[in-house]
């Protein structure tokens, strides 16, 4: 079972996506970091964002 830890906010200002380096949007409910331009969304694991484009979830609301 996983457990939601709170995120650094701080921490979240600074990320960007890896390879592309657009800026991220916090999905608190989903506990994800969302590029919207690359249609990834990033997971949070016990309040650690995994920034690993492996480990990233496509979604079809990509533009471009």
């Amino acid at each position: 079972m996983t457990t939601t830890r709170p995120t650094d906010p701080k921490l979240l200002e600074l990320l960007v996506a890896p390879g592309s380096q657009n800026p991220l949007r916090y999905d608190a409910q989903a506990q994800e970091l969302i590029d919207d331009i690359a249609g990834l969304a990033f997971p949070i694991r016990d309040g650690i964002p995994i920034m690993l484009i492996d480990e990233a979830r496509r979604f079809d609301d990509a533009k471009g």
